[in-house]
């Protein structure tokens, strides 16, 4: 994965994740991954839908068109050339630029693909790893722009998942204005205000079970 954050930048976030613990004793773990799936789907459907566009294109050139110039694009062949064409072209703008990627992968998709690796990534990082399952993963998936907060049972008992959104938006605006770590700062502020306020504060005993780090992940 390129680099997301500067030095100076990891170091805010993890000073934040420091500091909102200290006002509860949940365990905050950022993950960051470039993509939840590669989308093998997004392919297919460009390309499908490319293809069957081209040759409709020419079906129906063929029959507005006179003229002899054009004669080899409506044989079998010329046509299927066509399709062809058109499709592995509705594949490359697919495999190219991540806007259509995304269009073609289609939201219920990518919610899901999303939802699926940020539980995986819950387990992989044992957030479940704390005496009183009050582990958080704030999990950014970027080609999706899409960000999850998963709370462990200690925490799910307190916070509704309503409770979440602003965490979220101030993620999904860092990193609409380029400011990802400002963003990532901000709902790590927010998230150990709002657990205070749940009740999920900060005991006598309190350690530092999870790693303030910010953790970065693969497909």
């Amino acid at each position: 994965m390129p680099k997301i954050f500067s030095e100076k930048e990891l170091v805010a976030v993890e000073a934040a994740v420091k500091e909102a613990e200290k006002l509860t004793s949940g365990e905050i773990v950022p993950f960051i991954l470039k993509r939840s799936s590669s989308y093998p789907v997004a392919s297919w459907r460009g390309g499908a839908i490319f293809g069957l566009g081209g040759l409709m294109a020419v079906l129906i050139l063929g029959q507005l068109y006179a003229g002899w110039s054009l004669g080899w694009l409506f044989t079998v062949g010329g046509t299927g050339s066509a399709a062809l064409v058109l499709a592995a072209l509705g594949v490359l703008l697919v495999r190219s630029i991540p806007a259509v990627e995304r269009f073609f992968a289609g939201a219920a998709s990518m919610t899901r693909a999303v939802r699926d690796r940020s539980m995986r990534a819950f387990v992989e990082e044992e957030v479940f790893d704390t005496r009183e399952r009050t582990g958080i993963l704030i999990f950014v998936s970027l080609f999706e722009r899409r960000v999850e907060v998963v709370g462990d049972s200690g925490i799910n008992a307190r916070v509704d998942p309503d409770d979440w959104v602003h965490v979220v938006e101030d993620i999904l605006m860092g990193v609409r204005e380029g400011q990802m770590a400002e963003g990532f700062v901000k709902a790590i502020n927010r998230c150990g205000v709002l657990l205070e306020e749940k009740g999920v504060e900060i005991r006598e005993d309190d350690s530092n079970e999870l790693s303030d780090s910010v953790r970065f992940g693969s497909e």
